[in-house]
């Protein structure tokens, strides 16, 4: 173990000076995820919201398939340009700045910084905005008729502009997540989201469905750059434009990122992947989009909450070379992940149907559409651990400065697996996709662990993983009862109301389950941890809502 991890329960005061610094790290880790975690639920709520209200207004058909695929372009020239990880490359040459109290100076490489992105995302907009047909003929062969393509690139023109402020602001965000404030760029989703409505209720009686192209553009503004930016601000931002991009703190930036850049991650492509397979199924692609916002919300509050929560802390280790304590503390959140992870995806199979009604059947999206996106869900959440976890292997190999081999790992594993798509795709169609997407995270995943193990930057403890069998079987019989009470007492019809009520019936007995057979199983000490974190949760986020209000 570690010099200075704590093995039991001493108070920090206890340790020597080393292990007090080590607690209150951890404590502040512990603190930030959790308070992440808070945030990002909150902005899965009001995604859900915001899903809920596009499949009232408008379902899932031609018109929403338009609408979902739309986002594609401006998404390559957000990866191409920001890499797909802006903030995660630039915390590791901002935080030493902050360490050594020459805010100056890192305020001066932020501006180079910011200065090259507003460029090359400026031409990248343009760009976009001049070929978009070209681009979305390519990629979706003729899958679309002329009319939806020709509302597809209405959508796409519109959403580009918005990656400008996406890239500066994730570089905004950045500044904030080095200084320990995370609840800023946390809360930025709710805006977007609520953008995103606001402009279907406003003006879709004159625009149709692309009144929500328009809200997201407006979103971006407000949400990941403007709001940001204030707090920023009020923390002692400074920008000015500086073209000094031979500054060497800028090339370093650039080596970081570049790779990030032109290397393809499964987690990005997996999306771009399906798309032009399934967009000759009619709703197919709204049908997936749905499906997996369902899975993401366990994967954002446990992989990306998590995830965002640790990096300053990986690269806070890497920096004072402390690389047992870095494998200590990777291992210790891979398992705790993976343990929620494998529990969720139990509770989102057994009750994925009544979940997807509840959420999605209302107006223009019948319960036919529900039954096949509950049926993708169900398929997804099968692999939701390895969605979770391989965030954190991914920065571990950020903080420690190498971006190289994750992205060419994730591009040798992204291109091998391009046929598993095609072939199940064309044997299973949609859920044949979605198993190819499992296979495929499931692959890099593993990947990514072989290749930490191997540069001995994961240490993984066997007695620490021990649990993960048990926490296994529980999830599979608490899910397999859960579901087989939701089906025999559903409704032969749908109706808010009754499904409601089965939901939180069928929760009630998870939950139950899940504490029983915790105990039968030996996971007390998991349960006394996972009580205790729920009981920190609502002490940290109760007096940040009383100041609120």
């Amino acid at each position: 173990m570690p010099e200075g991890t704590p093995t039991g329960t001493p108070s920090t005061t206890d340790l020597p000076a080393e292990g007090r610094r080590h607690g209150l790290a951890m404590n502040r880790l512990g603190g930030a995820a959790i308070l992440m975690m808070a945030a990002v639920m909150g902005s899965r709520v009001i995604g859900y919201v915001r899903q809920a209200y596009i499949a009232w207004a408008f379902g899932a058909g031609k018109l929403t398939d338009a609408y979902n695929v739309a986002f594609t372009i401006p998404n390559w020239l957000n990866y191409l340009v920001a890499g797909g990880a802006l903030s995660i490359t630039f915390i590791t040459i901002f935080s030493p700045y902050l360490a050594q109290g020459q805010e100056e100076e890192g305020y001066r490489v932020f501006s180079i910084i910011a200065t090259f992105m507003a460029l090359a995302l400026t031409a990248g907009v343009i760009l976009g905005e001049i070929f978009t047909p070209q681009l979305l003929r390519l990629y979706l062969a003729s899958s679309f008729t002329p009319a939806q393509l020709a509302l597809c690139v209405r959508m796409t023109r519109i959403l580009l502009p918005a990656q400008l402020f996406f890239g500066i602001g994730g570089l905004i965000c950045a500044t904030l997540y080095a200084r320990g404030v995370f609840w800023l760029p946390a809360l930025a989703p709710l805006f977007y989201s609520t953008s995103i409505i606001l402009g279907g209720v406003l003006l879709s009686h004159w625009l149709g469905i692309t009144s929500l192209a328009v809200g997201a553009l407006a979103g971006a503004v407000i949400g990941p750059f403007l709001f940001p930016l204030f707090g920023a601000r009020a923390g002692g931002l400074r920008f000015r434009w500086n073209f000094h991009f031979r500054d060497r703190q800028f090339v370093h930036w650039l080596k970081l990122t570049l790779p990030l850049m032109v290397g393809v991650s499964l987690v990005s492509a997996d999306d771009w992947i399906m798309q032009p397979l399934a967009a000759s199924l009619h709703g197919a692609i709204t049908e997936l989009v749905y499906a997996k916002q369902l899975m993401r919300v366990p994967t954002a509050v446990l992989g990306q909450a998590v995830g965002q929560a640790t990096m300053p802390f990986f690269a806070w280790l890497v920096a004072e070379n402390k690389w047992d304590e870095l494998r200590e503390t990777l291992d210790r959140a891979v398992v705790k992940t993976a343990t929620a992870a494998v529990l969720a995806a139990s509770y989102l199979a057994a009750l994925a149907l009544p979940l997807t009604e509840l959420v999605y059947v209302r107006g223009k999206f019948t319960v036919a559409e529900a039954r096949l996106t509950a049926m993708y869900l169900g398929i997804f959440v099968l692999s939701l651990a390895f969605w979770a976890v391989q965030g954190l292997y991914s920065r571990a190999f950020y903080a420690a400065g190498n971006t190289m081999t994750p992205m060419l790992a994730g591009t040798i594993v992204t291109a091998a697996v391009i046929p598993i798509y095609i072939v199940l795709a064309h044997r299973f169609g949609v859920p044949g996709l979605v198993v190819a997407s499992d296979t495929g995270m499931i692959v890099n995943t593993l990947v990514l662990a072989a290749l930490l193990h191997r540069r001995k930057w994961l240490g993984a403890k066997l007695e620490r993983w021990r649990t993960l069998p048990a926490v296994v079987a529980v999830a599979v019989l608490a899910g397999a009862a859960a579901y087989v009470f939701e089906r025999h007492f559903a409704p032969a019809h749908y109706a808010g109301l009754p499904v409601l009520g089965l939901a939180g019936a069928a929760t009630a007995l998870w939950l139950v389950l899940v504490i029983a057979l915790g105990w039968i199983f030996g996971l007390k000490a998991l349960l006394a941890e996972a009580w205790r974190l729920v009981r920190r949760a609502f002490t940290r986020i109760t007096p940040r809502a009383a100041a609120a209000s």
